[in-house]
């Protein structure tokens, strides 16, 4: 049950050090139960992030254009491991998680999953967006990005994230899943006792005018707007 833990990661020096830290903390239950590896896809960085990851101890591979689902996928790609466990750089699993990770895959009957998400945040528009995307991923069995994990066959066999996607890839990829999940009489898991702490530097950084621009976009043009790296820029602009 070896696990491959695939961190893709663009201009993440600020916050992927204590990211690996909190995996490798997490992980350690994995220690004798076919061990695990880490993996940091370093998406075209121009800042230290593959210097660090690779002081982390993890195994750094290169993907030159930047796009998230290319990131996961070059990362997946080089993983050993019979289960991949993507984890965000800006979000921070626990033990807890991890540990319900281990059981969900050993209950034997589980194709892949996500997690509920938290973080601390003095935005209640932010909290409240949390709190619906929770409700709405338990209901739906949709994991958010953050925190994916996935059996490495069907991963494979469903050929990983969509490229053609620059955002909402994970929503994508679920419903791909799910009809995986069906043919193969597995279920899929959201993980909630434990949730992942992860970063609202979205709503620091960005001001609700550009986002719900964003959201706007798609609303009005959901196929073009979520192929088109410009429209989804609050990925990838840099700004961290």
């Amino acid at each position: 049950m070896r696990i491959s833990v695939v961190v893709p990661a663009f201009n993440e020096e600020r916050l992927l050090a204590g990211t690996l830290e909190s995996i490798k903390a997490a992980a350690r239950i994995f220690d004798g139960a076919g061990g695990w590896e880490l993996v940091v896809c370093d998406n075209n960085s121009s800042d230290r992030t593959a210097e660090i990851a690779r002081a982390a101890g993890a195994r750094v591979v290169f993907e030159p254009y930047n796009q998230i689902s290319r990131a996961r996928n070059c990362g997946a790609a080089a993983a050993a491991g019979e289960w991949l466990v993507f984890v965000d750089a800006d979000s921070s699993p626990s033990p807890g998680l991890f540990s319900d990770l281990k059981s969900a895959i050993e209950s034997g009957n589980c194709i892949a999953g996500g997690s509920t998400i938290a973080a601390d945040s003095d935005s209640f528009g932010f909290r409240l967006a949390i709190h619906a995307w929770n409700a709405i991923s338990r209901v739906c069995r949709w994991g958010a990005g953050s925190f994916i994990f996935c059996d490495a066959a069907a991963f494979r066999e469903l050929h990983g994230f969509s490229e053609d996607l620059y955002a909402s890839e994970e929503l994508d990829f679920f419903q791909r899943l799910k009809l995986l999940a069906r043919r193969s009489e597995r279920r899929i898991a959201i993980l909630h006792r434990h949730p992942l702490h992860t970063s609202d530097r979205k709503v620091r950084l960005y001001t609700w005018g550009e986002l719900l621009g964003f959201a706007g976009k798609v609303l009005r043009h959901p196929r073009r707007a979520l192929r088109n790296a410009a429209d989804c820029r609050a990925w990838y602009d840099g700004r961290r």
